[in-house]
């Protein structure tokens, strides 16, 4: 026998989709104030999407991260992005991103200065340096969007052609309400949305994906075994109830995972790691409350009888 978490359950999932609905509704605000603040730029920003300057360099000898990033907060620049590069021949080499300022100049110049007075008895050399401007800035935000919108009408098309197009529609709107969660939450929490907090919502959007497919695929089977109109809902919560060990084992596994990055992940991988985690509980969670309920609630107004095919 395949090992379970829980044992079979019989829970009305549908029966608590209004409850569902408000608190999506609200998570939907949230996300669709955030996505406005990011358009007029009020929201915490990464210098991919305001602009600014980005300075490459390497250190005559070891440094740790964390110190560097503590002595350029002291300096002015607390929302400083500090990666270490690897596979380089010179093994503590830095990039460090600071946002621009109207009206400040030479920050690359700041940031040399700040390192010097800091590491006095370290020699940082100084690579390149590269100046993100506001319009290109600008346009990246633009790209952002554009990448999210086709993935969404990606999942809508796979979706409508696996299942059919109420399937499709459902599991649209409700990686879309997961993408608006993760966003709204973040910005609530006024942490900084970059590149790489996008790249986790993309990711997100596939496992939101496949977890509703894996709910879809058993609401067709059990559709198969009801031919009244009245046995719809009793196939959907069925449906949900049978896969509901699957999907929390699942869960379970990639959290872990994400929790332990989350706390000794650093502050790189600290805010992609906490998207995915924020995504992956909001992701089961709109599985069962919004995907499915949205479609028998679309089924519940169709004067047809509903498909076992």
């Amino acid at each position: 026998m395949p090992f379970r978490i829980i044992g079979d359950t019989n829970i009305d999932f549908i029966g608590k989709r209004t409850p569902a609905y408000i608190f999506s509704a609200l998570l939907v605000a949230l996300g669709l104030l955030a996505v406005a603040m990011m358009t007029f730029g009020k929201a915490n920003l990464g210098i991919q999407f305001t602009g600014g300057t980005m300075v490459e360099g390497y250190f005559e000898q070891a440094v740790d991260v964390g110190e560097l990033r503590e002595a350029l907060a002291r300096g002015g620049f607390e929302d400083a992005e500090i990666v270490q590069i690897s596979g380089r021949e010179q093994p503590y080499t830095f990039l460090i991103r600071v946002k621009a300022v109207k009206g400040e100049t030479q920050k690359a110049q700041s940031v040399e200065n700040l390192i010097k007075q800091y590491f006095p008895n370290n020699t940082f050399n100084r690579d390149s340096v590269h100046e993100v401007g506001a319009a290109v800035g600008k346009d990246l935000k633009k790209d952002t969007f554009i990448a999210v919108a086709l993935s969404l009408l990606g999942i809508l098309v796979y979706i409508a052609i696996r299942f059919d197009f109420r399937f499709g529609l459902s599991a649209t709107i409700a990686t879309f309400h997961d993408v608006l969660a993760v966003l709204g939450i973040f910005y609530l929490l006024n942490v900084e949305i970059n590149v790489l907090l996008i790249s986790a919502i993309l990711t997100l959007a596939g496992y939101s994906l496949t977890d509703k497919v894996t709910v879809y695929d058993r609401i067709r089977e059990n559709l198969k075994k009801f031919h009244r109109k009245s046995d719809f809902v009793v196939a959907i919560n069925r449906s949900i109830n049978e896969v509901l060990s699957r999907t929390i084992m699942t869960g379970t596994t990639v959290l872990a995972c994400l929790i332990i990055l989350v706390l000794v992940g650093g502050p790189v991988l600290r805010d992609f790691a906490l998207a995915l985690l924020l995504g992956i509980i909001i992701g089961t969670y709109s599985s069962v409350f919004v995907a499915s309920t949205m479609y028998v609630d679309w089924e519940a107004r169709s004067p047809k009888r509903f498909r076992a095919s």
